[in-house]
């Protein structure tokens, strides 16, 4: 339970600051333009950035790739399994006039509803949790090279 309970812990670390960043957002009026769903990327790499610089920190010779890959997927799917219900709340408890809105900024709708966007902000988390991953093992993989 040890090994799972740090990365769970890191997960709803980074959903809160997810949804606190989206919150503030909202207070502005800017939480409809696409263009600041970027930083979330910044947001969820530096969570799991963290968890596995932890995670090597507390126990470096038993820290390995599949490990660190492991802590950040979960750490990752946690913060966006939480942020994806937030917005499900969000745009259709909270503020129904919000995805109107949201697809008028994008130029499209095509008929989207709520089910169809909050799967794309889902399947949009799960991707830049695994390229964050991958992007931050880099950093922190054992290098077998003899020079």
């Amino acid at each position: 339970m040890k090994k799972i309970s740090l990365p769970i812990r890191f997960g709803l670390v980074t959903s809160a600051v997810l949804i606190a960043y989206f919150l503030i957002l909202a207070l502005f009026n800017k939480h409809t333009n696409p263009v600041f769903s970027f930083f979330n990327a910044v947001i969820t790499a530096f969570g799991i950035y963290e968890v596995i610089r932890l995670s090597k920190l507390e126990n470096p010779e038993a820290f390995s790739y599949g490990e660190g890959f492991k802590i950040g997927l979960i750490t990752g799917f946690v913060a966006t399994v939480l942020f994806t219900v937030f917005f499900l709340f969000y745009a259709t408890e909270f503020s129904p006039g919000f995805l109107p809105e949201l697809l008028k900024e994008m130029h499209g709708g095509l008929g989207a509803d709520v089910g169809l966007v909050t799967f794309v902000v889902a399947i949009m988390g799960f991707a830049t949790t695994v390229v964050s991953t991958l992007t931050v093992m880099q950093l922190f993989k054992n290098s077998k090279n003899l020079a």
